[in-house]
């Protein structure tokens, strides 16, 4: 692995193009071929995970909103799908749509480092353009191998969070390079396409702050949809702002650290191989993923706590991204609102924890219902539970070695009596480092429990076998990536939308 060092320079510099992170970023892209093995594998996790996620999301106002944009811009032949219809239509559109589906529930995969990211949402636009472009399967797995190596080593090197800026940001790029590699473009079209795309998908985190909305689901999308642009764009000999990340009034000095910005950005080298999508992980749980190991530990504390009644406080030791973002430290009170929406509530660990420790099990649906979040003895509990900052598990959420990074907390739960119990857990069940690490079959009984009474059991074997072969589909193939439903009663909910201009 090669360090590249990321600094602002003036115009006078005239930073060579060569040296400049969006190129090195679009190399690693073009030179992406043959793939490890363990990578590849992993990448058909991904490709199933989202199908899951994005089928449990059909009939949500958000998804429905999406498709119907979508929808209202067909294409002639070939285009690509959209989950839950028949149409094909204009690959940005698709990507649009399917991207909103997959990121609707907050239950695909995620990386997290001196960054957040969920770099799932790369594979939506991606799977898009392969349709519309008639690729292969083989060619969609080189793209998304190589949009993970991007995403992450962004997600690594860069920090957006303490600059309040979306960490879109840095899926936009990624994309823009799977794209590339997808489609065997030249280093220099991909470049410009990652300026591009960075360029115009920089947004602040308001969109995951206080009352949290819908857009937290369309943001990655967005991203996904302008990186397809952009790469359009770049395709046809256009350019971008450039340098976008050093210039003096680009990325770093003026949404990031400013003039004085300096970041190390680790990529791999010439015939390295590209295993970067081997440090993501996926959720078992649909909630933000500091909240994972939070919904574990509270169903192995249950059974010692005895009545909730008798819980006096509940205080979580932890990171702090996790105190900061999702728990008491936010100071947001809408993270303590019974009446907030869903998106407000899987960013409150508050919350999630007062219902595992009432539930003992957590569902995408259920235990985000207005009628749950508002149960009188539920509120009670939530409002006692708070998060402090422990600067044992912040330094254990940015340890480098994978085997001691951790992403949980320490409860400490002081009874009535004065009796306090105590209990941690670092890593979620379904962590990599973790009792229970997802695998394939795993993954594929995910995917048969969210799409359980929307996909027939003959469909679903369908799709899982399809996924699986990935690599040998052919580009007609690649249609048997969307399983099949019932899209009769997608249109009907559809229908009962107000219109919009498309």
């Amino acid at each position: 692995m090669i360090e590249y060092h990321v600094r602002v320079h003036p115009s006078a510099d005239r930073l060579r193009r060569e040296d400049q992170l969006a190129w090195k970023l679009a190399a690693v892209a073009t030179a992406t071929d043959e793939l490890d093995t363990d990578s590849a594998a992993m990448a058909v996790n991904r490709v199933i995970d989202n199908a899951a996620v994005a089928v449990a999301s059909l009939l949500r106002r958000p998804v429905a909103v999406a498709r119907a944009q979508a929808t209202a811009h067909r294409a002639t032949a070939p285009g690509a799908s959209v989950f839950g219809t028949h149409a094909r239509v204009s690959p940005e559109w698709a990507a649009w749509a399917n991207g909103t589906a997959v990121r609707e529930l907050d239950f695909h995969d995620t990386y997290l480092a001196a960054d957040y990211s969920h770099p799932g949402d790369n594979i939506p636009p991606l799977l898009a353009v392969a349709q519309h472009t008639g690729r292969t399967g083989a060619d969609l797995l080189r793209a998304v191998v190589a949009a993970y190596e991007i995403h992450v080593a962004l997600v690594k090197g860069i920090c957006l969070h303490a600059h309040r800026i979306d960490h879109v940001a840095h899926l936009s790029a990624a994309t823009a390079g799977g794209l590339g590699a997808l489609l065997r473009l030249p280093t220099e079209t991909v470049y410009q396409a990652i300026q591009q795309a960075v360029h115009t998908t920089t947004a602040t985190r308001q969109s995951r702050k206080g009352e949290i909305s819908s857009w937290k689901a369309y943001a990655p999308a967005f991203a996904g949809k302008a990186a397809v642009e952009a790469v359009d764009r770049a395709m046809r000999g256009e350019t971008s702002p450039s340098p976008i990340y050093e210039g003096e009034d680009g990325f770093l000095a003026w949404m990031l650290d400013g003039p004085d910005a300096d970041h190390t950005v680790t990529l791999p080298g010439p015939g390295e191989p590209r295993r970067a999508i081997l440090d993501t992980y996926t959720k078992e749980h649909s909630a933000e993923y500091q909240a994972q190991a939070v919904i574990d530990l509270a169903r192995r504390l249950r059974e010692r706590i005895g009545p909730l009644e008798h819980v006096r406080s509940v205080v979580l030791h932890t990171s702090h991204h996790t105190h900061h973002v999702i728990g008491s430290g936010a100071n947001d009170p809408q993270k303590y609102d019974p009446t907030a929406s869903r998106e407000t509530l899987d960013h409150s660990v508050p919350y999630i924890l007062a219902v595992a420790l009432e539930d003992g099990a957590w569902h995408h649906e259920r235990s985000y219902a207005p009628e749950r979040a508002a149960r009188p003895e539920t509120v009670a509990l939530w409002r006692k539970i708070s998060t402090v900052e422990d600067p044992e598990w912040t330094s254990r959420y940015h340890d480098p070695d994978p085997d001691r990074r951790a992403f949980g907390g320490r409860a400490v739960i002081t009874l009535d009596d004065g009796s306090v119990i105590e209990d941690e857990l670092a890593v979620a069940d379904a962590h990599p480092a973790g009792a229970r690490p997802f695998d394939r079959p795993a993954y594929a009984a995910k995917f048969r429990t969210l799409t359980e009474g929307t996909v027939a059991p003959g469909d679903q074997d369908r799709f899982l076998a399809a996924a699986e072969h990935l690599a040998e589909l052919t580009a007609a193939d690649l249609d048997g990536l969307f399983p099949a439903v019932d899209t009769q009663t997608v249109s009907d909910y559809d229908a009962t939308l107000p219109k919009g201009l498309f």
